[in-house]
């Protein structure tokens, strides 16, 4: 390829990598605030919560593309850019998915765990802050980096709004030179770089935040093998 073509496909690499990143914080803000409302004590916040959950779960985020950029802007009379409207698009549909994720997350926490801050007449955001994130959220990273993974391939979606992301740019550069396998196999490589930087990226995250949970104080050496002197013991 020539320069001129190869630097059509960097902006749209940039292009991808800006709207994986904006949609990505979206959905992440999404599906903790989603997710907790799950486990709300007032079943009212319960079932709006896990209705939306349902209803982005269950439509898919091609068509919800084509909703915020296409049918929504004649209702209301105001136009989104390409950029924003994928960023809100993937980032609604990808939250209710991760909203499942901080949900199912912090109903694994130790039961007793609640009941020790209700002891410690912890109010609800406290139990929340202080007892239950901090032990679910190392949970949250796998399943969490699937999804990021996930969404970075539905950012190609965008391209159907002639958006200038790396699938839209590589079709252009696919019909500049009439050849397929060769651009298609860059962008095949070029995607898998990406979702091993981010899944390499997400283990060292999880790393960090698993470091001293649930571990146990560790012995000085030869403590055990010492027996304290009239303990009785021959």
């Amino acid at each position: 390829m020539t320069s001129g073509l190869w630097e059509r496909v960097l902006d749209g690499v940039w292009v991808t990598i800006q709207l994986l990143v904006l949609s990505a914080l979206l959905a992440t803000a999404v599906s903790f605030v989603v997710g907790i409302a799950r486990t709300h004590r007032l079943w009212v916040v319960r079932f709006l919560a896990g209705f939306y959950t349902e209803v982005f779960r269950g439509t898919s985020a091609l068509v919800m593309i084509f909703w915020v950029f296409f049918v929504l802007p004649p209702a209301f009379g105001w136009q989104l850019v390409p950029l924003w409207a994928g960023t809100l698009a993937l980032g609604l549909t990808y939250g209710a998915y991760g909203s499942e994720i901080v949900r199912g997350a912090l109903a694994a926490v130790d039961p007793a765990q609640r009941e020790g801050g209700i002891a410690l007449s912890f109010t609800p955001w406290q139990r929340m802050k202080l007892i239950l994130l901090p032990q679910a959220v190392p949970e949250m990273i796998p399943p969490f980096s699937n999804l990021l993974i996930e969404l970075l391939k539905g950012t190609a979606l965008v391209s159907v709004m002639g958006m200038g992301d790396l699938a839209f740019s590589a079709n252009l550069v696919r019909l500049a030179l009439q050849e397929s396998a060769e651009i298609y196999t860059y962008v095949l490589i070029i995607y898998f770089v990406i979702a091993f930087l981010l899944t390499r990226s997400m283990r060292g995250l999880e790393r960090k935040l698993k470091a001293g949970v649930g571990k146990a104080p560790k012995k000085k050496a030869g403590a055990a093998a010492r027996v304290p002197e009239g303990s009785g013991v021959s």
